[in-house]
């Protein structure tokens, strides 16, 4: 919807492009309106309008509930047996016994007006999710990212599973196992060789290592090496640079 002091010079721009030589129809496509549109705005004797859509006044639609049908609902809503109940199972549930007042989305208009369609009942306000923590990786050594991937084998439905830790900043893999099965035991013996291999124990400040959600990574002999080896897990997944786009 375009206001009135945009609609004006947007058309006296027109105008002005269209007395210079331009052709109407180019001109109100570089503005991005119709022609029809333009001619649409010109129409009245007074000059450019505003829309008046916002103020216009639409007559109430034959089949809308009266006051006594909307009380009537809320009512029904309202009981105990169906105070925590929402109108996608309030509607079925009077449908079963023969009595019909109004669609599931009425019923759900009629709460929305009232403030009863958020949590009704029982239902639980829900919880805020925190954001993703972000890590930034200035040097090599700060962040590495590690996770597990299936290697096919030469016989059919086996697979080899490749454990790899990689430095965020460098991309060199800092420490990679293969194994024929899949177990924290393996995860545990690859980040302890890693870190005494990078010299880990010398740093003031330990890395932070990324995985995946996988419960070979979280399980809780892992996280208590990379405690004991005063690493930082991290396991949700870090914002990119084009997360907001």
């Amino acid at each position: 919807m375009i206001g009135l002091e945009d609609r004006r010079n947007l058309a006296h721009d027109i105008d002005t492009a269209h007395d210079a030589g331009a052709r109407l129809h180019l001109a109100c496509e570089i503005a991005g309106i119709d022609e029809r549109t333009l001619q649409r705005w010109k129409a009245h004797a007074a000059g450019i309008q505003a829309d008046g859509r916002p103020q216009a006044e639409r007559p109430t639609p034959s089949h809308a509930l009266s006051a006594d049908e909307r009380a009537k609902l809320l009512s029904v809503a309202n009981e105990p047996r169906f105070a925590s109940v929402p109108p996608a199972r309030i509607v079925p549930m009077l449908a079963d016994e023969g009595v019909y007042l109004a669609s599931e989305s009425s019923f759900a208009r009629v709460l929305r007006a009232h403030g009863q369609s958020k949590h009704r009942g029982r239902a639980k306000v829900p919880r805020p999710v925190r954001p993703p923590t972000t890590h930034i990786a200035a040097a090599v050594r700060e962040v590495w990212c590690w996770d597990m991937t299936y290697l096919p084998a030469v016989v059919m439905g086996r697979w080899y599973h490749l454990y790899l830790i990689l430095d965020l900043y460098s991309r060199k893999i800092v420490g990679w196992e293969v194994h024929d099965s899949d177990d924290s035991v393996h995860a545990i013996h690859l980040v302890k060789r890693t870190a005494l291999a990078e010299g880990i124990a010398t740093m003031a400040t330990k890395p932070v290592l990324h995985g995946d959600n996988g419960s070979t990574l979280k399980a809780t002999t892992v996280i208590a090496m990379l405690h004991w080896l005063g690493v930082k897990p991290s396991y949700s997944r870090p914002r990119v640079s084009d997360d907001n786009a």
